[in-house]
């Protein structure tokens, strides 16, 4: 029999079914003539240079790289070296646009401009604390919280108090300013405004009637535009948190209740931020958390008709540590997290920085319609030969009869470079009474795409 593999299932201590996600492995919807999907490693990181800290967001201007790494706005080169532009304060996430004269950076509460020669704070009293900074129709917009604040078309540095606006369709504070397509979001805590550009001699934008949105984000870090909408993970006035994308005036909700549950696990509901990269046939959301990062895929969730999602993980079980994700120099480049690395994303590999990565995939529940059987044999579908030269890679599987406590694992060898036609297959895998959960792990070692996952079984009936 056939086992689905993209998505598995567990238990919980409260009695209750949780999904299991793919921990680094990829659901790839289509059908290659052996299965509907199958997963494929996520992507590695080649390092290519180092900066002078951790990587707080990234832009391209003008064909360039550019990063805040640390304390410093860094460019990159793209043979990643790196030369340091200027200091912008603090140790936040920071927000960056451009217009067609400066490159603007939203960090530490101030707002910077360069113009590919000078670097400078904007240090107009008026301009306030800059939580978010977006431009459209040639204005660069910011927010206080309070105000949406405008610079003068004449002069960037200048800011002029009779020109502010504001979002006041309810009290709650302004997080976030984004621009998606020619119209400005005023991202509030619990509720999003869409204005447009309509000049004049005041506030040049004009709230959208009937665009509002009645939901809105935790913070300026946990919104962003994703696939000609806007992503946040928020919510409405007194609702639980979750993840929405919204656009003509409606949020939809994308995240599942597991995913949703994580969320709110969450401490320091600060600490998370997303991120939106469209690739290869994928359109991903990235939910970043203190200790993992959940993926949403939302042109695999068209194909398959439900909600797809994947974890990443770096090391053995540690956050994502993917502060930027850049298209530039025809490859996309991060910045780490933790370090002041840069790198690029690449296939061949697993290994996060030249640190091992770990991996994993559950399945759904194996059911026999109450009666028991013997798992004769289990074998795993899959693409191999792939890894690194010298490398020996182990994977391993293990099973549960009620998703909490799991048997002794079982190891075999998954092939060397160029053994391609290497089968993976687990002989004598013991009974179930009338359900079963098959997990398996390994590391990036192991380079492989599984496509299917067979069991052979004999029924006992009773």
């Amino acid at each position: 029999m056939q086992i689905p593999i993209l998505s598995g299932i567990t238990t919980d201590e409260s009695a209750d079914f949780s999904a299991a996600y793919p921990v680094n492995l990829v659901p790839v919807p289509g059908s290659q003539g052996i299965s509907d999907g199958y997963l494929r490693p996520a992507d590695g990181i080649v390092e290519r240079g180092v900066g002078d800290g951790a990587c707080r967001g990234g832009i391209v201007w003008q064909d360039v790289l550019y990063m805040v790494l640390g304390t410093r706005l860094t460019r990159v080169g793209s043979d990643g070296s790196t030369t340091n532009i200027g200091v912008v304060a603090g140790t936040d996430r920071v927000t960056l646009t451009y217009s067609f004269s400066h490159l603007a950076v939203a960090g530490g509460g101030n707002l910077y401009l360069y113009d590919g020669t000078a670097f400078a704070r904007v240090t107009d009293v008026d301009l306030g604390t800059v939580l978010s900074v977006a431009w459209q129709g040639g204005y660069l917009i910011t927010t206080d919280g309070e105000f949406l604040v405008t610079n003068e078309l004449a002069d960037p540095f200048e800011i002029n108090p009779l020109r502010y606006g504001s979002s006041e369709v309810s009290p709650d504070p302004v997080v976030a300013v984004l621009r998606l397509r020619n119209e400005i979001y005023a991202v509030n805590k619990n509720t999003i405004e869409v204005f447009q550009n309509v000049g004049g001699t005041g506030f040049p934008f004009q709230r959208a009637e009937g665009a509002m949105v009645s939901r809105g984000a935790i913070s300026s870090d946990a919104c962003c535009v994703f696939a000609e909408t806007i992503a946040f993970v928020g919510g409405g006035e007194g609702e639980a948190l979750a993840v929405w994308t919204t656009n003509g005036g409606a949020a939809t909700k994308v995240s599942t209740r597991d995913v949703d549950k994580a969320i709110s696990n969450v401490a320091d509901k600060s600490a998370i931020f997303v991120q939106s990269r469209l690739f290869e046939g994928h359109a991903n959301l990235y939910i970043h958390l203190p200790d993992q990062a959940f993926v949403y895929d939302a042109a695999a969730t068209a194909a398959l008709g439900r909600p797809v999602w994947h974890r990443l993980q770096s090391g053995a079980g540690g956050p994502w540590r993917v502060g930027a994700m850049v298209f530039a120099y025809g490859e996309w480049w991060v910045g780490d997290t933790q370090s002041g690395s840069i790198g690029v994303f690449a296939g061949a590999t697993g290994e996060h920085w030249g640190e091992k990565t770990t991996w994993q995939f559950n399945t759904p529940i194996i059911y026999n319609s109450g009666m028991g059987a013997i798992v004769h044999e289990l074998e795993l579908v899959s693409l191999t030969g792939r890894v690194a030269v010298g490398a020996a890679p182990v994977i391993a599987t293990e099973y549960s009869l009620d998703g909490a406590t799991w048997s002794q694992r079982k190891t075999i060898k998954a092939g060397t470079t160029g053994q391609r036609r290497k089968r993976l297959v687990w002989l004598q895998q013991g009974p179930m009474d009338n359900l079963r959960m098959q997990r398996f792990t390994g590391d990036s070692d192991a380079h492989l795409t599984f496509a299917r996952l067979e069991a052979k079984l004999e029924p006992l009936a009773f």
